[in-house]
């Protein structure tokens, strides 16, 4: 793994994550040991829009029971769980960050879907696998964390069988090109954002052999969901005064996460960054 990486692994690696989040179970009322999909969604869907994002790219990828997908940059496991159980897929994770690894070996677990996903330790840019070990690869919000995206990709199509197909769901740099508001969720400088453009993105896939089925923009979508969860994270809820959320993501990333989405949500408002999903095919 290169230096970069591990300085990456270090920084999203919060000291005694799984602790912390059993603890937040328990205190909630909640038995850590035996959960639901739905009573995690808030602390394991770890992207801009969510669960619902990963169903709206779902319902397009055409998944077929007993599909092996390769999950990258799987973070705590909770898309690989969401295919597992409305797609019967079957799925490895990878990520960089040990302590969210262990966090999703301890979520599949509780959730009772450890016999369908598995998780390891691994590099995007590396993938511990033999060539054709996939019928699809899903990734959301991994490649902006990749310094060698062309990489990353040629990974990805070695280890598709022919005609498998890649998901994506990407923050990509949008048509303002000022500098980010930072911290983001990815990123803290610059020096650790690796934002492309559409065109650049599209263009490393077709160089690596993967043709697009369909690509879509899906930033209203994405800004709307910041604005209200922005909210809520806030305290105010929709109407300015509810409750805060009983389990957010301030739990995985830490006490910068406000400003995080808040950032988010400025450079969403502001198109420094857009949000794209879409299928890609591998081409023979």
């Amino acid at each position: 793994m290169s230096s970069h990486m591990h300085t990456l692994a270090r920084r999203y690696a919060e000291p005694d994550l799984l602790d912390r989040l059993r603890r937040a179970l328990i205190t909630r009322g909640l038995d850590p040991d035996r959960l639901s999909c739905d009573e995690i969604a808030a602390i394991d869907q770890l992207h801009v829009g969510g669960r619902a994002a990963s169903r709206a790219l779902a319902a397009r990828a055409g998944l077929e029971a007993g599909m092996r997908v390769l999950d990258l940059g799987c973070g705590t496991g909770g898309t690989s769980r969401l295919l597992a159980a409305e797609h019967d897929a079957r799925v490895i994770g990878v990520d960089i960050t040990a302590p969210y690894l262990e966090v999703a070996h301890w979520l599949s677990e509780a959730t009772g879907l450890r016999d369908c996903t598995g998780f390891l330790r691994a590099d995007a840019q590396h993938l511990p696998f033999a060539p054709l070990a996939f019928d699809g690869v899903w990734s959301q919000h991994t490649l902006m964390n990749v310094p060698d995206p062309a990489r990353a990709l040629s990974e990805v199509r070695r280890v598709l069988v022919p005609g498998g197909r890649l998901w994506l769901h990407e923050v990509v740099q949008g048509p303002c090109t000022a500098t980010l508001i930072f911290p983001v969720p990815w990123a803290d400088d610059p020096a650790h954002s690796h934002l492309l453009t559409l065109e650049a993105l599209q263009g490393l896939l077709g160089a690596a052999g993967l043709r697009p089925l369909h690509v879509e923009d899906v930033s209203e979508a994405a800004l709307h969901w910041r604005r209200k969860h922005t909210r809520r994270e806030a305290g105010r809820g929709d109407s300015g005064a509810g409750e805060p959320t009983p389990l957010s993501p301030a739990l995985i990333f830490g006490q910068r996460f406000m400003d995080m989405g808040r950032n988010v949500m400025r450079n969403l408002e502001t198109q420094r960054i857009r949000v794209v999903m879409g299928t890609w095919v591998r081409t023979d």
